[in-house]
């Protein structure tokens, strides 16, 4: 497998040997940022876990340089806060025992770059290494600018591989918008329930972040607990956490689909629900 980047990471924590890390891969979570993959792929990561025919490989895809810090943290240089970062998603990584983790290390702004055709060529790189049948990524519907750049940079790599190449499931998840709103067959719950323990543990590696004043450790726990319970109005829980997720496949299969006019549609059938909800008391 070839990056872009002399500077990429490759760690595979039970020191299989590389290509045999990537080549066992079933799941593939491809974030923006270092804690981005226990945040919102956690459905494949405990799909996975433990488990000898099932191994879930994690791609980050920036350097961790632009990461908020206070406390302990507040007088480390981009630098020393890169090395941190990338320390704790290989942590996050073994104890989540993940296949491999594939740090690629460009900056954010070559990231949100639509010209620069780095990121796209490593993510078909690592497509074409893992050829995973479920790929968890972020939603277009993030409110970060760096999610949606690397949402759509997914879906342009997989665009580029032969359709019987292609995953078979492609999950947006949420991270920086919750995905509550999504109606009907057009939201995806994946239900997580009875590893909240494993989630602390991965997300609890990310002191950077945590003691830097974001505890999205606690967030993202009370994220899940309240979608498996706000799921359903009118029927008892039927899980204990979730996370929602908007259904990304047909955009990865069909590359006539415009990625705008694909979310505005179940922008649009939402905003039909609200209404339709009204007019029925109005």
């Amino acid at each position: 497998m070839n990056l872009s980047l002399s500077s990429s990471d490759v760690f595979v924590p039970d020191r299989v040997p590389v290509q045999d890390a990537l080549k066992r891969t079933t799941h593939l979570g491809i974030g923006a940022h270092q804690d981005d993959l226990e945040l919102f792929a956690l459905h494949g990561i405990v799909d996975c876990f433990g488990r000898a025919d099932r191994w879930f490989t994690g791609v980050t895809c920036t350097d961790g340089a632009g990461s908020p810090r206070s406390g302990a943290y507040a007088d480390c240089s981009d630098e020393r806060m890169k090395d941190i970062r990338h320390e704790e998603q290989r942590a996050a990584a073994a104890i989540g025992r993940y296949s491999a983790v594939i740090q690629l290390n460009h900056a954010s702004s070559t990231v949100k770059n639509p010209a620069d055709p780095k990121l796209a060529d490593d993510l078909l790189a690592v497509l074409r290494a893992t050829r995973p049948a479920l790929v968890y990524t972020h939603n277009p519907a993030d409110k970060h600018d760096t999610h949606v750049a690397v949402v759509c940079a997914v879906i342009r790599a997989i665009r580029r591989l032969p359709k019987a190449d292609r995953p078979r499931n492609v999950y947006g998840c949420e991270v920086w918008r919750s995905l509550d709103w999504l109606t009907g067959p057009d939201k995806v719950v994946l239900d997580v329930s009875g590893h909240d323990h494993l989630g602390a543990a991965l997300t609890g590696v990310y002191d950077s972040q945590i003691a830097g004043g974001k505890r999205y450790d606690l967030a993202t726990l009370g994220r899940r607990r309240a979608n498996a319970t706000f799921a359903e109005s009118h029927a008892v829980d039927t899980a204990t956490e979730a996370v929602y997720a908007m259904d990304l496949t047909p955009l990865a299969q069909d590359e006539r689909m415009d990625v705008t006019e694909f979310v505005m549609e179940r922008v649009r059938r939402f905003g039909q629900d609200v209404a339709t909800r009204l007019k029925k008391k109005g």
